[in-house]
């Protein structure tokens, strides 16, 4: 397996804590990670923007749904995608990126972080870059954890590997992986929805469609309100660019945190998507 690019295996292990410590909770809390910029969970804007973000896909039954109905209202999203299924249906990433969305990297196996060596979470993370590359030329910089969980170690990881990592708005939780009933999830999106919102679901639920069926009720009614639905990239161009991008200066200083637009689609300056075409392999 190819390692991270930026820094060996081995090294990163080196900057690691044991997998005893890697399992161990972040002390510090939103307010350090997200004034740094090392995690982001919404970006608060007077402008009506929203990234709808789509979790633990792709699948062969719901994704080409969704997809369907975001080219309906010219909505773009953002993927969190999972590498083992990546490696299944690439055909789905592919038209994820076609139409303009983002994709990102959830792991290759959907672990829980608490329960990973440092050595297996850069596999989880480095399989999932490698799936998403072959499929469609190009390497995710967003990263969401499963279950959103990290620690200092994670975060860590992260960043001197130049990805951004992705949460939810804590407001903003459908909760359709559990299939609460579609009027629930409907209703937390719309009843709290402000501009800068990250809303978290899933294009992969067994056995429920409610994620489809409130989407139709969401998406025409928040463009009635007038919203854009944006990439998470689109909407991290609106954040305070003071103090984000990198930390105080001192010896210590890590890497700067990436600018995903720059450094995903641009970076190659190409589109592989294209030339590969979406054919189904």
């Amino acid at each position: 397996m190819n390692a991270l690019r930026l820094l060996g295996c081995a090294a990163l292990i080196a900057l690691l804590p044991s997998a005893s410590g890697f399992a161990e909770a972040s002390p510090k809390g939103r307010e350090y990670y997200e004034q740094r910029g090392e995690i982001v969970w919404e970006v608060p804007t007077e402008d009506p923007l929203v990234a709808l973000t789509f979790d633990d896909g792709p699948d062969r039954s719901h994704t080409p749904e969704i997809l369907a109905l975001l080219k309906q209202y010219n909505a773009k999203a953002t993927f969190f995608v999972v590498g083992d299924k990546v490696a299944r249906y690439p055909d789905l990433v592919r038209a994820e990126l076609a139409a303009g969305h983002e994709v990102g990297n959830h792991t290759y196996h959907h672990p829980s972080l608490k329960a990973v060596s440092a050595g297996d979470m850069l596999k989880e993370i480095d399989s999932t870059q490698e799936a998403v590359l072959k499929a469609t030329g190009l390497k995710p910089v967003l990263f969401r954890p499963p279950g959103g969980w990290y620690n200092e170690a994670v975060v860590e990881l992260i960043k001197r590997n130049r990805m951004q990592l992705v949460l939810w708005s804590w407001n903003q939780d459908t909760w359709d992986w559990a299939r609460p009933g579609v009027n629930h999830i409907v209703t937390k999106v719309l009843r709290g929805v402000k501009g800068g919102n990250i809303v978290l679901m899933h294009d992969y639920v067994p056995g429920s469609s409610q994620t489809v069926q409130a989407l139709r009720i969401i998406l025409p009614e928040l463009q009635r309100r007038h919203y854009r639905f944006v990439t998470v990239s689109e909407l991290l161009q609106h954040r305070p660019v003071h103090g984000l991008r990198q930390r105080a200066e001192g010896s210590d200083s890590p890497p700067q945190i990436p600018d995903p637009v720059r450094e995903s689609r641009g970076a190659l300056g190409k589109d592989p998507v294209s030339e590969r075409g979406l054919e189904q392999e």
